[in-house]
């Protein structure tokens, strides 16, 4: 099974965001909690429903990560355009999610 994070998008912003182990909403993959078994992942679509009902965000999903070096990445091209920011120059002197991701 590969390793499992929980993603949605925050419903005050529509920002992108990752559940990190303290069940917070992060706006960093990198902090995410990552789910390595099926009862974690079992955990991460409960917290995920729950914070769908409470109203906290929208677009639930637990998606597939792989750790490269020490790094998250997404395995599908859609959640890693979620993750690092978009794949064209938007304007000059836009920076996008690449300025938080530190």
């Amino acid at each position: 099974m590969a390793d499992k994070v929980l993603t949605a998008n925050r419903l005050s912003d529509g920002t992108s965001v990752w559940l990190d182990a303290a069940g917070n909403w992060n706006e960093r993959l990198q902090a995410a909690f990552v789910a390595r078994h099926k009862e974690a992942v079992e955990a991460l679509e409960a917290t995920g429903r729950q914070a769908f009902a409470d109203n906290q965000v929208v677009d639930v999903n637990v998606i597939d990560v792989e750790e490269v070096d020490g790094v998250l990445r997404p395995l599908r091209m859609r959640e890693r355009i979620r993750a690092e920011g978009p794949t064209i120059a938007y304007a000059i002197g836009y920076s996008g999610l690449a300025a938080t991701a530190a």
